[in-house]
């Protein structure tokens, strides 16, 4: 059957890709080191799992969602937004449950602009913020995100005529793929901009519990006015480890939320409620298991800079996220010295040309691997004779 217009221009999966490459030298027997991947490394914390399984004991959570989530876990939300940054949300009218943030990344554009219409997207990216393209029939620029600029955009760069007819804009800090950071005054900026040019702002809040050297990442809603221009997403995913769960939430412009559950009435009835009700128990329980996961990373961020440095490899700690954004040596492009280190130091990374041409000279390098496999990657790196010491 032939397939829709729609579905056969979607980009091409870059993690899709990445992962069959890893696949196929681990089928041929090589010990890889896989740095490449952006899946959590450690168990969803046990409180959390206990209760989904008291939860699933329960019958009633076995019949449908309410179709725009349970109350529970819409509340559970916005206390967390309370506790964690201070900001206020209304949980029936400011909240939208979500399968995981990335649908609702892919939703807004569905749900916000109409056939033809523009939006601006970061280089380098989350290249899934490219799927909603084709799906929704829109148009879009892409600003740079450069590191003479603390891979912050330069919003003075951006033409009048980007600034007309966009309809959204997406950021990303903590950032992935640079695990840059933003700053309050650097949203109140962004605020401004999207006042002045009528603009939607989406931020994407993945990373939003990882900051590093006692630094804790900035949400875009505690820049005042943020709710009048924009939403934030937030999953669970990263914080609490619960990446195969799908469970997230978009917060903010009530317009723009409102926009999300019209569109999934007609798509889904929510999540299954047990996950519903262990959500609600990650956002409200026990939080020390952020504060050591946090510890964890950084520690293995830690590793990998000193390891670096130790062979004569320039690099910038990153602030936040679980990734670390590293310089290719002048001889590759981002995807041959990718392929380099898979076939010759059975090391995966990810080239920084996947995340959009800003990300050429570059590799992400992701810190979910114990610190030991950390040190032999760079160990295997060293000895291929890079890096002047």
């Amino acid at each position: 059957m032939k397939l829709s217009q729609r579905v056969e221009q979607l980009p091409s999966q870059f993690f899709a890709s990445l992962a069959g490459k890893v696949a196929a030298a681990i089928a041929e027997g090589r010990d890889i080191i896989n740095l490449g991947q952006g899946n959590p490394d450690q168990p969803t914390p046990p409180h959390i799992i206990r209760a989904l399984q008291e939860s699933v004991e329960n019958p009633v959570t076995h019949k449908y969602s309410p179709f725009r989530g349970t109350d529970e876990l819409k509340q559970a939300a916005a206390a967390f937004y309370k506790r964690e940054y201070d900001v206020d949300l209304d949980p029936d009218t400011e909240i939208a449950i979500l399968f995981g943030s990335k649908i609702g990344l892919v939703e807004l554009p569905l749900a916000l602009m109409d056939k033809g219409e523009l939006m601006l997207l970061p280089d380098p990216g989350y290249p899934d913020y490219l799927s909603s393209v084709p799906l929704a029939d829109v148009t879009y620029d892409t600003f740079p995100l450069l590191e003479e600029n603390d891979f912050l955009p330069d919003y003075t760069a951006l033409t009048d005529e980007q600034k007309k007819l966009a309809k959204l804009l997406y950021l990303n800090y903590p950032n992935n793929p640079t695990g840059a950071v933003a700053t309050k005054e650097f949203f109140e900026e962004t605020v401004a901009l999207a006042r002045e040019n009528e603009i939607g702002i989406i931020h994407d809040f993945a990373y939003g519990a990882i900051g590093f050297d006692d630094y804790q990442p900035v949400s875009f809603l505690q820049a005042e006015g943020a709710k009048d221009v924009g939403v934030e997403l937030y999953t669970l995913s990263k914080t609490y480890n619960m990446a195969g769960w799908r469970v997230g939430f978009a917060a903010g412009n009530k317009d723009m939320i409102e926009a999300i559950n019209i569109l999934q009435d007609h798509l889904f009835v929510s999540l299954f409620p047990a996950i519903q009700k262990a959500a609600a128990e990650a956002l409200s329980g026990d939080q020390s298991c952020v504060t050591s996961l946090v510890k964890l990373y950084e520690q293995r961020r830690n590793v990998l800079m000193e390891e670096c440095k130790r062979i004569g490899w320039e690099v910038t700690a990153p602030k936040g996220s679980f990734f670390a954004w590293l310089p290719v040596p002048a001889a590759f492009t981002s995807e041959e010295f990718a392929d380099y280190l898979l076939e010759e130091a059975k090391v995966a990374v990810a080239a920084g040309n996947g995340f959009g041409k800003t990300g050429e000279g570059y590799i992400r390098v992701g810190l979910l691997v114990e610190d030991e496999r950390i040190r032999e990657a760079i160990r295997r790196i060293e000895k291929l004779d890079l890096f002047q010491k």
